[in-house]
């Protein structure tokens, strides 16, 4: 099982910050995804422990990133099925998830198709307030 998280902050433009969320990503062997170098900055996480993400996502807090929003606070991973594309779907595979680290990304539009790439853009979209 997987858990996961997301925040929302006015911008990720820090490399210093940006450097910590690394390391903690590694310290709490976590997955981020990051939408850095403008406004809005955006953070996903997602790793096998329920304490690992709320571990990640207590860092960030304590980063004072400016108005920092936990959008989706942690818990459990739910995949989304795509309808009419079962065993078409590209997301990543169990070894893959759980590689930690951290992915930088642009663009809203990269990050929103790495969020339907591991089936959870429905999800996402919601949390962002795209979608009710």
């Amino acid at each position: 099982m997987f858990y996961n998280a997301l925040i929302r902050t006015h911008h990720i433009t820090s490399r210093k910050k940006v450097s910590a969320l690394r390391r903690a990503a590694d310290m709490h062997n976590c997955f981020v995804l990051l939408r850095s170098g403008g406004c809005p900055g955006i953070m996903y996480v997602e790793a096998r422990e329920k304490d690992a993400v709320e571990s990640w996502v207590n860092i960030v807090r304590n980063l004072r990133y400016k108005d920092f929003q936990l959008v989706v606070r942690p818990g459990l991973l739910e995949e989304e099925a795509q309808p009419g594309e079962a065993g078409k779907r590209q997301g990543p595979n169990r070894s893959e998830r759980q590689r930690p680290g951290v992915a930088e990304v642009e663009t809203v539009k990269e990050f929103g198709s790495l969020m339907e790439q591991r089936g959870v853009w429905k999800w996402w979209r919601k949390g962002m307030g795209y979608m009710s």
